[in-house]
């Protein structure tokens, strides 16, 4: 792996473990073993410009994971009710949600980076609209499936930050038996 990858893969696991302002550039450096001068070689902006690119890999990994998990799935429920197991199984497994969650780089940094905040939107918005896309192709209306494109993203990241403090997959448990019953009446 080379040492862009490297400070990425490292950094978006450190970041979405700890949050942006509790890691600090000397641990990503010292986890990856490379100098300063490294690190501003591939990101001359430092810190900032390597969470912007950490989130626009979770971007792609999350988009693709998705598409990949609703194109096994004929129904809008079937998928949707795979990628929640999918992250239940993977929290029950390792006792966290890495990969999925970036919720507390949201919460630290939305309010305090316009490009952070674009970042972050732009992952939310893909999630919300591969939900849309699934639902438009069930049958759904345009303006009912941008509704629950939108609850499903709001539930479905909330659940994943509940799961995190309360150390339990509860919350995403609880809302693959609820989620069905809305896809059922809302079309």
């Amino acid at each position: 792996m080379d040492i862009k990858s490297q400070l990425i893969d490292t950094a978006t696991t450190l970041f979405q473990q700890k949050g942006y302002k509790n890691v600090g550039l000397n641990e990503i450096l010292k986890a990856c073993n490379v100098t300063k001068g490294a690190l501003y070689h591939h990101f001359p902006n430092g810190k900032e410009e390597l969470l912007i690119i950490c989130l626009q890999g979770l971007n792609e990994a999350i988009t693709t994971d998705i598409k990949v998990i609703f194109g096994r799935h004929l129904s809008a429920k079937d998928a949707i009710l795979s990628m929640i197991d999918k992250l239940i199984q993977d929290f029950e497994k390792s006792g966290t949600i890495i990969g999925y969650t970036f919720s507390s780089i949201v919460s630290e940094m939305a309010t305090m980076s316009e490009p952070v905040r674009t970042a972050c939107s732009a992952l939310y918005e893909n999630i919300q609209h591969l939900y849309y896309e699934k639902l438009i192709t069930e049958g759904y209306s345009s303006e009912s499936a941008s509704a629950i494109a939108l609850l499903m993203t709001a539930s479905i990241e909330g659940a994943m930050m509940l799961c995190l403090t309360q150390k339990s997959a509860t919350p995403l448990k609880t809302i693959a038996t609820l989620l069905p019953g809305i896809l059922k009446v809302n079309k």
